[in-house]
């Protein structure tokens, strides 16, 4: 049984209950939510991961990348991001690494932190000591099972790539032609072997895998727009069509899932392809990375991703994957991990704020820093900041004379109102 057959059976599981007291829904509701696929709780069998509920009326998510490159392999520095990511607030990761001994990079992945894991599993097909085009369609399904049976959680699984939305993609007028590099591998592979995509092809195949593990399926954007010139175009819509189509067989094969979104997206083409999205697919859990609102800022795209995040967060993005400022540029270091994401942990927070079922429980975490404020409580605000470290350490960079801080000293807003107000009455 996996956790959406319980869930549509009504029987409220240990993991639904643990996710429901941990985000403060009735566990009742959280099972309805997860029965209908508008919330997932990734969770492989091993039951090695936290529930984490992803999607309407829970907290919105953030995920953190890291993993190793073929230019730079450091696992213990690999293994330091997956601890700095999570003491920051990343609620799952996942392991995209391409460079060596990637089954020990995931295996100790999986052994340091307690939140859930996700993989491409693509990656790992496709960096053995062989080349791509001598890939075969077992040596990908072969790697799912891989990751399924060292405990993975989620994957990311490019099924809507295939011959009909290629097709979309040789037609049109796209500036960068794919910049996933799932979605790149997959299509060089169908070229190659002039066969179809064996994820799609062999959907089914793929399902088996997942529910005898219970696999949470994340539907990967492979034609994800890579600049702000080819956002919400046939090609992207072509594929989130097709998504929409493996959701409802992934469902009734009791096999949960979530949908991966784009890309780069300038701000009034945000709600639109949101919308569009969840429409679609049936209001799956959203995925997104970024979205990217501008192509002009590399070093600072976690920035533009969070506020594209933030604007998709308004119309049912359920999931943040962070961006780092290394974004365009290079492997990130453990210290843009942290930067990421924090960032984009604010970004899910300011979603929260205005997010149907979780917005009072945000708010009153605004609300306690406002008192705190109010009474010029330094510690309390450093306790209910995001990042209350970063907040102390530039505090005391230059401390006043009085309880105020340095900006303003004795004309403090502040304490120039509570001494007003206290004189009149």
């Amino acid at each position: 049984m996996t956790q959406l057959d319980s869930a549509r059976r009504g029987e409220i599981t240990d993991e639904i209950r643990d996710a429901a007291e941990r985000e403060g829904i009735d566990a009742e509701k959280l099972r309805r939510l997860v029965a209908s696929g508008h919330v997932v709780i990734p969770r492989n069998i091993s039951s090695r991961a936290l529930p984490t509920p992803i999607g309407e009326r829970v907290c919105t998510k953030i995920n953190a990348n890291l993993g190793t490159s073929a230019d730079y392999a450091e696992i213990d520095e690999e293994i330091e991001k997956a601890h700095v990511a999570v003491r920051y607030g990343a609620d799952t990761v996942m392991d995209l690494s391409t460079g060596g001994d990637l089954a020990d990079v995931l295996k100790r992945i999986l052994a340091a932190v307690s939140v859930p894991v996700g993989t491409v599993p693509i990656y790992h097909a496709v960096c053995r000591e062989t080349t791509l085009p001598d890939t075969c369609a077992d040596d990908l399904f072969n790697a799912v099972r891989n990751h399924a049976e060292s405990g993975v959680d989620f994957m990311t699984i490019h099924a809507g790539v295939n011959r009909e939305t290629f097709e979309h993609l040789t037609g049109a007028d796209r500036i960068l032609d794919v910049v996933s590099r799932g979605g790149s591998l997959t299509i060089a592979w169908m070229l190659h072997h002039e066969a179809e995509n064996p994820f799609y092809s062999e959907f089914d195949y793929l399902l088996e895998i997942a529910r005898e593990y219970d696999i949470t399926l994340s539907l990967g954007d492979g034609m994800r727009p890579g600049c702000i010139a080819d956002a919400n175009d046939p090609a992207m819509f072509a594929e989130i069509i097709a998504l929409g189509r493996l959701v409802k067989r992934a469902r009734a094969a009791g096999v949960q899932c979530m949908v991966e979104g784009p890309g780069h997206v300038p701000v009034d083409g945000i709600e639109y392809g949101v919308r569009a999205m969840k429409q679609l697919c049936d209001n799956a859990p959203l995925y997104l990375l970024g979205p990217i609102t501008t192509d002009l800022a590399p070093g600072y795209d976690h920035i533009t991703g969070a506020i594209g995040g933030a604007i998709a967060g308004m119309y049912g993005a359920d999931f943040l994957c962070m961006l780092t400022p290394a974004e365009h540029l290079a492997l990130p270091t453990v210290d843009d991990i942290r930067e990421g994401t924090i960032v984009t942990r604010i970004a899910a927070h300011a979603i929260d704020l205005v997010k149907p079922g979780v917005r009072e429980r945000a708010f009153s975490m605004d609300r306690r820093m406002a008192l705190a404020r109010k009474d010029l409580d330094w510690n309390a605000q450093f306790e209910c900041a995001i990042d209350g470290e970063r907040a102390k350490s530039i505090h005391e960079t230059r401390i006043s004379g009085g309880d105020a801080c340095s900006m303003c000293g004795e004309l403090c807003a502040i304490r120039v109102m509570k001494e007003a107000l206290g004189k009149k009455g």
